[in-house]
């Protein structure tokens, strides 16, 4: 064997070491990571685009840099997480954080102009989120896994779009081809719609753990007597 393909072959073992690797900075914390930290920058560009030198014209492309980059990071920590044995309970506990903070920071970002989402329809998201992320962690503390709904991963879908297509509204918007009440009407429906999902996953999620959580209560009951 050559010494190129000698060292070609370390240097895929080397990276594949690293990728496997199951420590705190394994590649599906770090996308985790990366979803956390881009939520300030998204709103920062939103709101001092002029300031960072970034035109009207050019901020929806910026945008939605930033929420690809956001949406990627999601789906591939899950997936390289399962694919690398990189599952940890550190994972856990910052996937679906990271999801509430990137999520709920963007429609926050929106509720200033020249959209001007509802501030009333992210505190649904953001209720609903404390609500859930609250349960789940008594529960773990007492013992329960409670395992992800299948609403819980459409509405992060549906909030995902809502996302995109409010930001996709900013380029005809930027370009004076809809009025500031048209991208007002359109994404207050979105989020609108959005919000309304996110009320319905919070009490399929809180009905299909029911008897967990009575459990729960029970134990306290319990404990105080």
């Amino acid at each position: 064997m050559s010494d190129v393909a000698v060292k070609q072959k370390k240097f895929a073992r080397n990276i594949e070491r690293i990728v496997e690797a199951p420590t705190f900075f394994s590649v599906a914390n770090c996308l985790t990571f990366i979803r956390i930290f881009i939520s300030p920058v998204f709103l920062l560009v939103y709101l001092q685009h002029e300031a960072l030198g970034i035109s009207r014209i050019y901020l929806p492309y910026v945008l939605l840099f930033l929420l690809g980059v956001n949406e990627l990071s999601d789906a591939l920590d899950g997936f390289l997480a399962r694919k690398y044995n990189q599952v940890t309970d550190l994972g856990k506990i910052l996937d679906p954080m990271a999801d509430s903070i990137s999520r709920i920071s963007v429609f926050l970002t929106f509720t200033q102009p020249p959209v001007n989402v509802p501030l009333v329809l992210v505190f649904i998201f953001l209720y609903r989120d404390s609500v859930i992320s609250t349960l789940r962690t008594i529960c773990a503390l007492r013992g329960f896994a409670l395992a992800a709904r299948a609403s819980g991963k459409i509405k992060a879908v549906i909030q995902g779009v809502a996302a995109f297509f409010i930001t996709g509204l900013l380029i005809p918007h930027s370009q004076g081809h809809l009025s500031d009440s048209a991208l007002f009407l359109l994404s207050t429906l979105a989020v609108s719609v959005s919000a309304i999902y996110a009320l319905y996953s919070g009490v399929e999620y809180l009905m299909a753990n029911r008897f967990h959580i009575q459990r729960i209560l029970l134990r306290k009951k319990l404990a105080k007597k």
